[in-house]
């Protein structure tokens, strides 16, 4: 019989549990004779035993009291299933930045060093959430731009210059602060004409210096810089040409204003 071919989605269904029993053979066999994927495996599989340990006894608790009565009252469901899905994000998004980049590692394979993969998980993690949200994708709109940039700037430890991109077709729609590990992260999210939209991610929460790009599975690239203990990716779902342009525009405004 010709065996199938296999992908990453295949290593986390393997992880999950949820591969067909008899393609586990054949699954296996694909591991051992692509020593990268087997490497990613490991990875995958070490992590996912990291995060089952930090939570271990966690997921059995029952429900707090008060989450129980919010749930059982039908007032108001979608604004508090609002704030829980935020508050669910805000959780992984932490994890992220603690862990490694596990959960956001499920959406594709880095391609550069250690350090600007996890910052570029991190960044296409927020990307995927706050993108995809139409009315709540910011915190402070871009009609408050210098508030905006005092208050991120304040939080991260870093004086953050806003990036201009409308020559490259984009507007600033707003920011928000997001956990990164044991600091913060501050998130840029711009549009084009179209709906299309591109996010800065911004943390000063670097030890080396060095620069790359992150392909995830689903379509969104990071570009990435550390430097001087700073670390900037810019995020978004385009052709190659153009996220890199708008990449170099982005780097080139944040970087004059750097200060550490």
């Amino acid at each position: 019989m010709t065996r199938r071919d296999f992908s990453i989605r295949d290593i986390h269904m393997a992880l999950d549990g949820e591969l067909p029993g008899d393609e586990r053979d054949d699954f296996q066999h694909w591991l051992d004779t692509n020593p990268d994927m087997k490497a990613l495996n490991g990875r995958f599989e070490a992590d996912r035993d990291m995060l089952g340990a930090a939570f271990a006894g966690v997921l059995d608790e029952p429900l707090p009291a008060r989450i129980l009565e919010q749930l059982s009252d039908g007032a108001a469901p979608r604004r508090r299933a609002a704030v829980w899905w935020q508050a669910i994000a805000a959780a992984i998004l932490l994890l992220i930045g603690g862990s490694g980049g596990y959960i956001a590692g499920l959406a594709g394979l880095g391609t550069g060093d250690g350090q600007g993969n996890q910052l570029a998980e991190g960044a296409i993690a927020a990307h995927e959430i706050y993108s995809n949200e139409r009315r709540h994708a910011v915190e402070v709109a871009a009609t408050e731009k210098d508030h905006l940039g005092s208050w991120l700037s304040n939080r991260i430890g870093l004086t953050l210059v806003i990036p201009d991109l409308s020559e490259e077709g984009f507007e600033l729609l707003g920011g928000r602060l997001l956990p990164n590990g044991e600091g913060a992260a501050a998130l840029l999210l711009y549009e084009d004409k179209n709906g299309q939209r591109v996010s800065v991610y911004v943390t000063d929460q670097s030890t080396t210096k060095s620069k790359g790009k992150y392909e995830a599975e689903d379509g969104a690239t990071a570009v990435y810089w550390l430097d001087r203990g700073y670390g900037c990716a810019i995020v978004g779902v385009l052709p190659k040409e153009r996220i890199d342009a708008v990449a170099r525009d982005a780097w080139r405004q944040l970087v004059t204003g750097l200060k550490v």
